[in-house]
């Protein structure tokens, strides 16, 4: 029996429901931010600005590695939602057991290669030899997290696959307060530097993660998988891993090219990487409600998918977009007007060089959120219609434009640093414009009465 959350998605008013569901989820994903967010503050208010560069840069990287765990989550999910919404629940369980099995087993071999190929990836992000130790030291605290990052995003993307977005906040509120209160007391009380804050984030991520499945399985027996169905059935793997892997490929082809995005950033040197190790902290804060907005957008597109809303289909996405451009726009304003303050929150007022480089990013970035928030929900739409090859297509355009055009113009010299900056709103705009013109065949054919793809 379908719970009232997730009967919400598929009928009532829309905006409401999408705002519902939606809100828990950003909350949360601004939580999760808190993680590095508390440890770069932390670092680099009171352990200075080389250990601010080396924490921002391994941020960087862990968002890489994590992405791929989110996105074959993510993926699993749409299945699952699918199934949900057509009330298929034996097929559900099979979907929830083999991506399981799936994404633990990816966060495995994540977590064993990361430990041994942790110096090739030092060299590959060209960190200078100044933070290289206190980049490493905190790495190899850093990834004994991946197996709790891997329980927390698999059980949250699962409930909320079945319409429960608050579950996930509740979890990982409580981690986060931990998290803040454990890097105070290892990098402030007991000195511990870039390695306390480290274990403060390890710590806190598996108590959400862990927290999170043993809620998952005690209170929802629908989720829970009878041993005589924990077995392999070729159809149904099929359909869980093309819709996880392509997902996964996407976010991990996404924050790939950030990485190599981080590696020109790192030849600038220290105080470059200081700046952008601020700068990206304070836009993954701006942005992301946009873009957990176009993950619940999927959602609410694969449940009415699943069970053949396509009116309501078509009236979700009008009211998706009002959305998600309206709080772009007010976004932009907002850290255009306040970005030297913003950037005053991680650096001391003496650091000149790294606050004109961080105002100079958020100014030159940040003027463009509303085209970001269209490009998630791009990706969201992409998925939730079984078309993930799409949201992959639309990455490759943005985050290719964005690595060859970092390169390309910072070299200028009259740009140096600035050329990486101004090449993200580029990326954005071509990949918008090639994701919106298949959508709106797809439309096309829905009037039609046909629901096949673009």
């Amino acid at each position: 029996m379908q719970t009232s959350d997730a009967r919400a998605l598929t009928s009532g008013a829309i905006t409401p429901a999408l705002l519902r569901f939606a809100v828990p989820m950003i909350l949360g994903d601004l939580l999760q931010q808190m993680y590095n967010v508390a440890d770069t503050l932390i670092v680099g208010q009171f352990v200075g600005a080389d250990a601010l560069a080396a924490v921002g840069s391994a941020y960087t990287l862990m968002t890489f590695l994590t992405s791929i765990l989110l996105g074959l989550s993510m993926g699993s999910g749409v299945a699952v939602s699918i199934s949900f919404g057509r009330g298929e629940h034996a097929q559900m369980r099979r979907e929830i057991f083999l991506s399981f099995v799936l994404t633990g087993a990816a966060a495995v071999v994540l977590n064993i290669g990361a430990f041994v190929c942790i110096d090739p990836i030092l060299a590959l992000l060209q960190v200078p030899a100044e933070i290289w130790d206190l980049m490493r030291t905190y790495l190899l605290v850093i990834f004994t997290g991946i197996g709790g990052t891997f329980l927390y995003n698999y059980f949250a993307c699962l409930l909320r696959a079945v319409g429960d977005s608050v579950r996930p906040l509740a979890f990982l509120g409580v981690s986060a307060v931990l998290n803040i209160a454990l890097d105070l007391a290892f990098v402030l009380g007991l000195g511990w530097g870039v390695a306390g804050a480290a274990w403060a984030t390890i710590l806190s991520q598996w108590l959400s993660g862990l927290g999170l499945c043993v809620y998952a399985l005690a209170t929802r027996p629908d989720l829970r998988v009878p041993r005589a169905e924990m077995r392999w059935n070729g159809r149904c793997a099929a359909h869980v891993f093309r819709l996880a892997f392509i997902t996964g490929a996407q976010q991990s082809i996404m924050n790939f090219g950030i990485l190599l995005v981080q590696g020109r950033v790192n030849s600038f040197g220290p105080a470059i990487m200081a700046a952008f190790a601020a700068a990206v902290k304070i836009d993954s804060f701006a942005y992301m409600p946009v873009q957990d907005f176009g993950n619940a957008f999927s959602t609410f597109l694969a449940q009415n998918y699943g069970a053949g809303q396509h009116e309501r289909i078509r009236r979700g996405t009008r009211s998706a977009v009002a959305v998600s451009m309206t709080f772009g726009a007010a976004v932009s304003a907002v850290v255009f007007v306040l970005a030297r303050p913003l950037m005053l929150l991680f650096v001391q007022p003496g650091e000149t060089e790294i606050l004109a480089a961080g105002v100079q990013y958020l100014r030159t970035e940040g003027a463009f959120y509303c085209l970001i928030a269209l490009l998630f929900l791009l990706y969201g739409f992409y998925r939730a219609i079984e078309r993930p090859g799409m949201s992959v297509v639309l990455t490759v355009i943005s985050l290719g434009l964005r690595v060859v055009l970092a390169y390309a113009l910072s070299a200028i010299p009259a740009l140096g640093a600035a050329g990486i900056w101004v090449s993200i709103p580029i990326g954005w705009v071509i990949a918008d414009v090639a994701g919106v013109i298949p959508m709106a065949k797809f439309f096309k054919a829905l009037r039609r009465g046909d629901a096949a793809a673009p």
